[in-house]
């Protein structure tokens, strides 16, 4: 397989906002962050984590007819929507969609999108295109990844799509798709930390990050600050196809482990001499939100107590074990994988082994969140919403 490894180091802030909302110093602001004056304002947006729901900045119930947004990702293995409208100091989801549809299937060896996995898609996306003609939308960005990007029928596919959905799908590009989880993510970094490596385990794809945050004067979420990012083109469906997903020995484990890890090299040397002490890993992936809800023992999965978990090293590995020790059919029978990700979910741990072994840091942080917060966040901000709310003039 040709190394399609891409890897970027350097010092710039993902999503920039106008010089009147920012210091002029990025990373003179994201080294305060550090500060022990720990009564700074905390911004967060989506779902608590005890299920209430953001304050609608405004007061009352918003009007269905009132501008929201939307965003859409199309990957190699789901196809996810999210419409929001804003709030004081982030957004409500007001409708979702996530659906399987595993678009990558067979990929790897034949180099282009099968018939039956296109169809799925446009079935999805012929759902995904009826909710979002239900709303008044401000905005949107409906983007495809990993496995439009590759195929060789990638952009008949989008043509496609338009025709039968009415959808304008854009393929982005690896940076893109990094830059999207980052801003999407940044939130749930720990200002108290030199940072976090974030991971995003996509079906054909997967980008990790070493970031940082800055929080602005916009009122909004922290945006986001890339000090390197390396996006590897393995995910679970084709490291899955490649080794095997249904019964997986320890040895096939190890494989898998292996043949991902030496694509994070450069970025290892990109990110430099690091205390992964004064580090954490932040994961945002169906595997580490399915590692989140076993770790619980979640009666069935549960986003508000998934989003922001705190997992140590020690209970990752506990986890991981456990799923390795699992044959096919418990897996399948657990509430938080299912048969839909029953064969997926191990060769995601063993993606996220080579990234715990590369970055073997105390604390994980899982995040239920990514590519589509990241396109809201940068839509709304883009339209300044939340300057709007806190009243700033430029």
């Amino acid at each position: 397989m040709v190394d399609e490894t891409e890897t970027w180091a350097g010092q710039r802030a993902t999503g920039r906002l106008p010089r009147d909302e920012r210091s002029s110093s990025d990373a003179a602001l994201a080294r305060d962050d550090k500060s022990p004056d720990r009564t700074r304002q905390r911004h967060w947006h989506g779902r608590r984590r005890d299920g209430a729901r953001a304050d609608n900045g405004g007061g009352g119930s918003p009007r269905n007819n009132d501008p929201c947004y939307a965003a859409l990702d199309l990957g190699t293995n789901n196809c996810r929507l999210l419409v929001a409208r804003p709030t004081a100091s982030g957004f409500r989801v007001i409708d979702a969609f996530s659906r399987i549809v595993r678009l990558g299937e067979g990929l790897i060896c034949s180099g282009k999108l099968g018939d039956a996995a296109m169809t799925r898609a446009v079935d999805a996306l012929a759902v995904c295109a009826a909710k979002i003609g239900a709303r008044n939308i401000a905005d949107s960005r409906l983007i495809a990844t990993e496995a439009c990007r590759s195929a060789t029928n990638g952009a008949d596919f989008i043509n496609r799509v338009a025709e039968q959905t009415g959808l304008k799908l854009e393929i982005v590009d690896r940076e893109t798709e990094a830059r999207l989880a980052a801003a999407g993510c940044t939130p749930l970094v720990d200002p108290y930390s030199d940072g976090a490596v974030l991971f995003d385990i996509g079906g054909g794809s997967t980008e990790v990050v070493w970031l940082d945050r800055v929080e602005t004067r916009d009122g909004g979420p922290p945006a986001a600050i890339i000090r390197a990012w390396v996006s590897v083109p393995l995910g679970v469906v084709t490291v899955a196809e490649r080794h095997g997903g249904v019964k997986v020995t320890r040895a096939d484990f190890e494989a898998m482990v292996n043949e991902f890890s030496p694509h994070l090299d450069g970025f290892v040397k990109a990110v430099g001499p690091h205390d992964c002490g004064r580090l954490h890993l932040l994961g945002t992936s169906g595997t580490v939100t399915t590692i989140a809800g076993v770790h619980l023992d979640l009666p069935r999965y549960d986003r508000s107590q998934v989003d922001g978990t705190w997992l140590g090293a020690e209970q990752v590995r506990v986890v991981v074990d456990r799923l390795l020790d699992m044959p096919f059919s418990e897996r399948a029978a657990n509430p938080c994988i299912g048969i839909e990700r029953a064969d997926l979910v191990l060769a995601g741990c063993a993606i996220l082994e080579a990234v715990r072994r590369a970055f073997p840091c105390d604390r994980l942080r899982v995040a239920d969140r990514g590519l589509r917060e990241g396109i809201l966040v940068e839509l709304m901000r883009a339209d300044g919403v939340w300057r709007r709310h806190a009243g700033v003039t430029t």
